[in-house]
């Protein structure tokens, strides 16, 4: 077996931003010794042959954010350090070496498969799931376990998220004469005062505190500094609960931003997959606690075709998506060697 801190620190240096992500599938189909049961558009899908027993599949992506000045990674202090290391590069070499050991067991009390596939860290519509879904490969998996950064909880459910536009139209003026027009800006400053400051809202989902949270995000406007400007567009970030449908968050959001809010993107939340057999196995193996996911993670679209998924993974939020992302060592072991008891009779 590779050290899981030398595979981690492979998958960092070969470089996968969002669209990139050619050369790491590459490095992944060789180095999984498993059947390659589904490879288009970049996403892989390893399967031991001949499972009887339930289907768990391990899932992870292969884009990172762009690069800042992170790369080459290294290995220091206990950690591997570099671009992606904790989202989700950690995760992956964890899924590497577990598929190598799976293609080594002779009999395990669960059938793994291993999911790897692009374009995660950019809006849902780019991702290539549907297309496997479609394809039935998966349809009947027990559980699902996406390994984003959880630091080695088992974090259920995750929060929905929305992208809104809110237009302020006025009419331009020469700034000379701005009783001529009307300010758009002015608009904009009285109309997002009600969203502006706006306090998250605690929401508990089957024992678990979820936090929605609405953010104004962009704002543009103004022509040139001597013209009354005519439109100004903010962006808003809504991110609800799993107790909402998309029906009703979109309501809630009007309620709080205004009916003439414009949606631009939206993924739904997750549910709180608690009460599966398989989620109590995992969490015995390593005695991890159960949490909520305050984040929007692909769970959310396994969930809305009938699978239960959970996110599980040895990176550290804290560190995804910084110039000194990194992750460390010994939670790549812990999360392994739970796995590995996981999936064992």
């Amino acid at each position: 077996m590779v050290s899981l801190a030398a595979r981690t620190l492979e998958l960092v240096d070969v470089p996968s931003e969002s669209r990139q992500e050619s050369a790491l599938a590459g490095l992944v189909r060789a180095s999984v010794p498993l059947e390659l049961v589904y490879d288009d558009d970049l996403t892989l899908l390893f399967r031991r042959p001949n499972g009887a027993t339930p289907l768990v599949v391990f899932a992870g992506h292969l884009d990172t954010v762009p690069a800042n000045d992170n790369l080459p990674g290294r290995i220091d202090g206990g950690a591997v350090h570099g671009l992606g290391a904790s989202d989700m590069k950690g995760g992956l070499a964890v899924m590497v070496e577990l598929a190598r050991w799976a293609a080594e067991a002779d009999e395990l009390a669960l059938d793994p498969a291993f999911l790897f596939f692009p374009r995660e860290e950019i809006s849902v519509e780019h991702s290539p799931l549907p297309r496997l879904f479609d394809t039935g490969l998966i349809a009947d998996a027990a559980l699902v376990v996406v390994l984003e950064p959880t630091d080695n909880e088992l974090q259920v459910g995750c929060v929905g998220n929305v992208n809104a536009r809110l237009r302020f139209a006025g009419r331009s003026a020469h700034t000379a004469r701005p009783w001529l027009g009307v300010n758009a800006i002015d608009l904009a400053v009285e109309g997002l005062g009600r969203v502006a400051g706006l306090p998250p809202h605690d929401v508990e989902v089957e024992g678990l505190p979820f936090r929605e949270v609405l953010s104004l995000t962009r704002i543009e406007g103004g022509r040139a500094d001597n013209v009354v400007p005519d439109l100004v567009e903010a962006m808003l970030n809504f991110r609800y609960a799993p107790h909402r449908t998309p029906v009703e968050a979109v309501a809630r959001l009007r309620e709080l931003a205004g009916e003439e809010i414009e949606i631009v993107s939206h993924s739904p939340a997750a549910p709180v997959a608690v009460d599966n057999e398989l989620v109590q196995r995992l969490r015995d193996a390593g005695g991890f606690p159960i949490t909520p996911k305050q984040a929007w993670t692909p769970v959310a679209q396994f969930a809305e075709r009938g699978l239960d998924a959970i996110n599980f993974g040895p990176g550290a939020p804290r560190y995804a998506h910084t110039r000194d992302e990194r992750i460390e060592i010994s939670a790549l072991e812990g999360s392994y060697e739970a796995l590995r008891v996981f999936l064992s009779p």
